[in-house]
């Protein structure tokens, strides 16, 4: 259901209020760029320090603005299963065709644990949800095994599998294959995005399409094409772009990025703080280099 180069939205903010034009006119480079989807209010778009209120708005705007031309997969995880839940709901009201269910972060569940969470919130609502498992941020993995006893249920359609392992993102996809073909497993990773593409899997949500969503698009279609060459041209062309945009914590570089485009300034709510320095230059020079940035 979810393939392709899908984005995980910066959440532009101008005076640390969210801005509303600037999250609009990101939207439209991305669907006339040729992006296959939007995430708004992932861990890109800043969700932990957006308030439930500042979350609605956001998916709201970016259903508005989309107006169905690309699906819109709204971030809607938390650590306690009920706010998950109250989450969901929301996004369903708002408009989004899918959500994304991070696994519960600091409190460590079980195996059996994250079946019963994931479970409850496919009943929450009639929208497919993406799993995503990133255990270098949550601290609690999501085991294939488990990924692909979850993928039984009608609702859950794919993974966001972010563990930082082709190894684990194969084990993933054999394992999901046993049970449903159609099942979407998508790298979390913009680096792994054309390697697991090219051994099974269906695409990636990206953070370095926020600022190159052409050459995102183009390298994950080619790979779905098995034309390698091609796609690992743009792979290499983007690499320096990949490693810079996790130079620190994401969102601090992509925040930068966008706010070079003119979408919001270089603005994080605290604890996080902007890139600066030498980095910043670094990242700069990096979009000028790419003709992505003037």
């Amino acid at each position: 259901m979810f393939k392709g180069a899908i984005t995980a939205l910066a959440t532009p903010m101008r005076g640390g209020k969210v801005d509303l034009d600037a999250l609009r006119a990101l939207v439209e480079l991305q669907i006339t760029e040729g992006i296959d989807g939007l995430v708004p209010c992932g861990t890109t778009g800043e969700t932990p320090t957006l308030e439930d209120s500042e979350q609605a708005l956001v998916i709201r705007t970016v259903v508005e603005q989309t107006r169905r031309r690309v699906p819109v997969i709204a971030g809607a995880g938390a650590n306690a299963t009920a706010h998950a839940l109250a989450r969901s709901r929301m996004a369903a009201e708002c408009g989004a065709d899918g959500l994304l269910q991070v696994t519960p972060y600091y409190n460590k569940p079980t195996q059996a644990g994250l079946l019963a969470h994931f479970r409850a919130i496919s009943e929450a609502t009639g929208l497919p949800i993406v799993l995503y498992n990133v255990p270098g941020r949550t601290g609690c993995d999501l085991l294939p095994e488990t990924i692909a006893e979850l993928a039984q249920h009608e609702r859950i359609v794919a993974v966001k599998e972010a563990s930082g392992s082709i190894t684990r993102g194969q084990q993933v996809i054999a394992a999901c294959q046993r049970v449903r073909k159609d099942f979407s497993v998508l790298s979390g990773d913009d680096a792994m995005a054309l390697a697991l593409t090219a051994v099974g899997g269906q695409g990636v949500i990206s953070v370095v399409s926020n600022v190159a969503p052409k050459l995102m698009a183009q390298l994950v279609r080619l790979t779905s094409e098995s034309k390698l060459t091609e796609a690992r041209a743009i792979h290499y062309r983007l690499l320096r772009l990949m490693d810079l945009m996790f130079c620190e914590s994401n969102p601090i570089p992509v925040k930068a990025a966008v706010a070079q485009l003119g979408f919001g300034d270089n603005d994080l709510r605290l604890p996080l703080q902007p890139l600066a320095g030498a980095k910043l230059e670094q990242l700069v020079a990096e979009l000028k280099r790419l003709g992505i940035a003037p």
